[in-house]
């Protein structure tokens, strides 16, 4: 096999990884803020709300008010949701619903 002949294989297998990456879907990389919101609709409505601003002292804050608070990035909340913390405690997400809540709240950033 010649130089270029390698060089030609070479590009077309790292075309097809790339053409395979854009493919994948959201939740691979990620997550997708979609996804999140209906995860957060079906767990997590009884104490936050996605948008707006929560006055009521007996619930937690919107996921808005959250995206907002400094140093909420993207790091800070995947960790957050992998630790257990009172009252939240009483569920298990899904990796992959994790990362779309994530997905939804870093969306949410103004």
């Amino acid at each position: 096999m010649t130089h270029a002949s390698r060089l030609a294989a070479a590009l077309s297998v790292a075309g097809l990884a790339a053409l395979a990456a854009c493919a994948t879907p959201p939740g691979r990389f990620g997550g997708d803020p979609g996804r999140g919101e209906k995860v957060v609709a079906e767990w997590c409505a009884a104490c936050h709300s996605v948008r707006g601003v929560e006055s009521d002292q007996d619930r937690a804050p919107t996921y808005e008010q959250i995206a907002q608070r400094p140093g909420r990035d993207r790091a800070y909340l995947a960790a957050f949701l992998e630790e257990d913390h009172f009252p939240m405690s009483t569920y298990r997400l899904l990796d992959d619903e994790k990362a779309d809540v994530v997905a939804l709240i870093v969306s949410l950033k103004k």
